[in-house]
């Protein structure tokens, strides 16, 4: 059996990279920190951690002990929970935009879902300003999309660069218009890229016009254009290809969770939690 404070001491440092933001992070000594690592590497067997003077990385042990931790965390807290006759219940009508959906966003919600179980979480995958739209209408208790950089509503999970993205052999002629891969109107990625070429002068057409984050992906795939994506969304097989092209830069998008203050306060405080306390990266090919 593995030691659940020990667990959850190994999971601080396999998410902050730092024995000391560890540390930090749950109110205990640096010391302490490095002991829980040695007594759990001890109960495994195994090596999990390997850190020199400017690193500290997961070994593939590690990374293994990372995903059963979470399991054996949840269940743990969800028994608890359980048999404490404290266990969170209720409804959460939670909306996503479907480009956050190749993030780690679902893993959360699947480890949402183990640690409450009595929740009922309803989940609608739609563009931004859609989802948007339903929040203030009240038919959705939470929703995560993007935002423009100069809004400060709602809590800010993570601000990145838009970067105009290709195929890696796709070609745009200089003294044609750009051919755009864009969602369908109003989009923040759509009037992006717009407002940006026509403030640099460059002509632009539509060559595919989509409602999801596959449909986009397809397309730029397919190397019938360029589209604009997150930064740190970018798949494997594409590139950003705006140096190349010589095309404008395009500013910042925001991720951000916004609630409807009419919902029940618990089970949209506990999933903002889950969302702001966890990695929001691309899961690795």
């Amino acid at each position: 059996m593995f030691d659940p404070v020990l667990l959850t001491t190994f999971l601080a440092v396999a998410e902050t990279h730092s024995f000391t933001a560890a540390a930090h992070r749950l109110g205990i000594s640096q010391p302490t920190v490095s002991q829980h690592i040695r007594k759990l590497e001890d109960a495994a067997g195994r090596q999990l951690v390997a850190r020199d003077t400017r690193d500290v990385r997961m070994t593939d042990n590690g990374d293994a002990m990372a995903g059963f931790a979470r399991s054996i965390l949840a269940a743990h807290s969800a028994a608890t929970a359980y048999f404490s006759g404290s266990a969170m219940r209720g409804k959460l009508r939670f909306g996503a935009a479907d480009d956050l959906a190749i993030t780690q966003l679902p893993r959360i919600l699947r480890h949402f879902r183990q640690l409450y179980p009595q929740i009922n979480l309803e989940l609608t995958v739609n563009q931004s300003t859609p989802l948007y739209r339903q929040l203030k209408a009240g038919r959705l208790d939470l929703i995560f999309i993007k935002r423009m950089s100069d809004s400060d509503e709602g809590a800010l999970v993570r601000r990145d660069t838009q970067v105009w993205v290709g195929q890696p052999k796709t070609v745009v002629d200089p003294g044609e218009p750009v051919p755009l891969i864009v969602y369908q109107a109003p989009s923040i990625s759509r009037q992006s890229a717009i407002d940006a070429l026509e403030a640099a002068g460059r002509t632009w057409r539509v060559t595919c016009n989509t409602r999801e984050v596959n449909g986009l992906l397809a397309a730029v795939r397919a190397g019938i254009g360029i589209a604009v994506f997150p930064q740190s969304l970018i798949p494997d097989d594409l590139v950003p290809v705006g140096a190349r092209f010589g095309l404008p830069e395009l500013g910042y998008v925001d991720f951000r969770l916004l609630a409807n203050p009419a919902a029940a306060a618990s089970p949209v405080e506990a999933l903002t939690s889950a969302i702001m306390g966890r990695p929001l990266s691309r899961p690795a090919a």
